[in-house]
């Protein structure tokens, strides 16, 4: 390493040398600046895994623009949408087709009286076009009464439970109390507010919820005709309806919204951002304490380099590389330690937990730029200080 950072600041390393001469601090240090990447990787990894699940509903549906209740904030909150909405919409220059989208929550209920809860999707069986591939080849199969696509990767369900599916063996299950066969599958496991997924038709959805109507769906998906932007179909379609009811988003735009309501308003989202917030003060403070103490320890040899005529920037040179080193040598362990959490928590929980480069590019600056913060403050006495004042 001291002929690697030789050649990397074309000096001896002085940096380097007084960190590694105390060996029990230099680990502590690495201890430090590991620990406070780590907890900058947790808080970013389970908001990733929040945003992620969140949005990930929004891949079964093959539409421009949704028009949803004005009080929602997310996929899955919100009041009703008129139908008549619907048929307004048809009537606008360029949209193509629409369709009425409820959203409702049941529990799932296994022979051993466990529940596990579940987000359920009812759409029109002849609205194939609205749908993902793997949900409008299975929706036919929705036509017959009380049937659904369940997703084989709920959280609480043993896999073994739908073992008979993937032999075309329709599984039976409960929800509020009424039976249902599952048909088909899917795919998506679980997120912060609900275990899995189901699809069933409009009529099995109001057959479960007697309390809702056919002319109050949750959602109205849209497409618009080839050719024509979505945003200008939007915004014809926002002059229309009553603004006062309803929200006219395309769909990039309503994911965007969920999102940001997520990080910022909703309590997870901000408890994780002040996470990541504490996780670089953190950082921050345990590099300053070292650096400090490792100025203090060499004020000495600093005022005789200061009394030879080194400027301040030399000895900022010193400090930032130390800094450098602490941020390499900490965030290598600290990146490590994050893999194995997010491995165990993500086969634990089944939420989506996973690191990508552009995470570990971000965090490693941001250890960088915290380390040389830190360094800077460390190094201020020395700035105007007289060297006789040093010995």
């Amino acid at each position: 390493m001291k002929y690697l950072l030789t050649l990397l600041f074309g000096r001896l390393p002085i940096g380097w040398l007084q960190l590694v001469h105390s060996k029990t601090r230099f680990a502590a240090a690495i201890a430090g600046v590991a620990f406070a990447a780590l907890l900058v990787f947790m808080q970013l990894g389970i908001m990733g895994a929040m945003n992620q699940s969140t949005m990930a509903p929004y891949s079964f549906f093959k539409a421009d623009i949704m028009i949803s209740p004005q009080d929602s904030n997310m996929l899955s909150d919100g009041g009703n949408v008129a139908r008549a909405r619907l048929f307004q919409a048809l009537s606008v220059s360029g949209v193509a087709d629409g369709a009425a989208l409820f959203i409702g929550r049941t529990d799932f209920t296994l022979e051993d009286g466990s529940t596990s809860s579940l987000q359920t999707f009812g759409i029109d069986t002849g609205k194939a076009d609205f749908l993902s591939a793997d949900i409008g080849n299975q929706i036919q199969g929705l036509q017959a009464e009380n049937t659904a696509l369940i997703d084989i990767d709920t959280n609480g369900v043993p896999p073994e439970v739908f073992a008979g599916l993937a032999a075309g063996h329709p599984f039976s299950f409960e929800v509020f109390g009424k039976t249902l066969a599952a048909v088909g599958t899917l795919k998506l496991g679980g997120s912060f507010f609900t275990d899995g997924t189901i699809f069933i038709s409009d009529q099995t959805f109001l057959r479960i919820f007697p309390s809702r109507s056919s002319g109050a769906p949750n959602r109205i998906l849209i497409t618009v005709e080839d050719g024509i932007s979505a945003d200008v179909v939007a915004a014809r379609l926002a002059a229309v309806l009553p603004a006062g009811s309803v929200k006219v988003q395309t769909i990039p735009e309503t994911i965007a919204a969920d999102r940001k309501y997520q990080n910022t308003v909703r309590p997870t989202g901000i408890i994780f951002g002040f996470g990541v917030l504490i996780g670089i003060i953190v950082g921050i403070v345990i590099v300053y304490q070292v650096l400090s103490t490792d100025v203090a320890d060499h004020l000495s040899e600093y005022a005789t380099f200061k009394a030879m005529g080194y400027s301040q920037s030399f000895f900022l040179g010193i400090v930032f590389e130390e800094a450098l080193v602490l941020a390499v040598f900490g965030f290598i362990p600290g990146l490590i330690v994050s893999l194995g959490l997010y491995f165990g928590m993500s086969i634990a929980t089944g939420l989506p937990i996973e690191m990508d480069l552009g995470r570990v590019v971000m965090v490693f600056f941001g250890t960088l730029a915290a380390c040389a913060i830190s360094g800077a403050i460390a190094t201020r006495r020395l700035a105007g200080a007289d060297p006789a004042d040093l010995f």
